[in-house]
């Protein structure tokens, strides 16, 4: 049995007046995707304690790529810029299509890094909600196709979700906590799709098409 819904609105998230989170002009994707994630950790209440942190240095690394970043904690304002041009109280290797999980242990003040990797690790909205949060960023994109379809297996069989109307359509199906993350831009469609965790249905055109919205979401451009 295949059950159909419409996406449902969002969950009411947290705002919190007490932090905020900047990024520089012109940033870099991995500025983006550090800045989208603390804002989403933000929203959501989660780790505001490791948010609010006295002045502090992190710098973050990527552990197959020369990328950096430095994440500065000022009482409730938190900076990301690029590079690393300061000597940090703590730096992380992290690889990023794993949700910034340290690839060794971090250097420097342990309980600073422990605060920075909670609080870069948001919880991801449900599928059908993530679903339809993409959707509304990924429609302004050219050559989005008119229909999204997400499919995966819930308790009671086969669920989908459809996005959208008209004549061309995409699908995408995985399992609810994969399909979450790609659509909230946790973690990268590409990526996920070489691991085999979904599948699609649609041309090559329209894949990148959909690569190209899925960055949207994720880098918050």
């Amino acid at each position: 049995m295949t059950e159909t819904t419409t996406a449902p609105a969002a969950s009411s998230t947290h705002t919190d007046p007490q932090v905020e989170v900047r990024i520089e002009d012109d940033a870099t994707p991995l500025v983006r995707l550090i800045g989208r994630t603390l804002r989403d950790s933000a929203r959501a209440g989660h780790a505001l304690e490791a948010l609010r942190r006295p002045a502090a240095t992190v710098a973050l690394r990527s552990h197959e790529t020369p990328q950096a970043a430095t994440i500065t904690f000022g009482g409730g304002v938190v900076a990301v810029s690029s590079g690393v041009h300061v000597e940090p109280d703590a730096t992380i290797s992290v690889d990023l299509n794993a949700r910034f999980a340290p690839v060794d242990a971090p250097s420097g003040d342990a309980e600073l890094a422990a605060d920075a990797l909670l609080a870069l690790t948001p919880p991801v909205p449900d599928w059908q909600s993530a679903a339809d949060h993409f959707w509304s960023a990924a429609r302004s994109v050219p050559g989005i196709p008119d229909v999204l379809i997400a499919v995966t297996e819930g308790p009671d069989g086969l669920e989908q979700v459809v996005l959208g109307e008209g004549s061309t359509q995409y699908l995408i199906a995985g399992a609810p906590e994969t399909l979450a993350g790609v659509f909230s831009g946790a973690d990268d469609l590409l990526a996920v799709l070489s691991t085999g965790a979904i599948g699609i249905q649609g041309t090559m055109s329209q894949l990148s098409v959909m690569v190209g919205a899925s960055w949207k979401v994720r880098f918050d451009v």
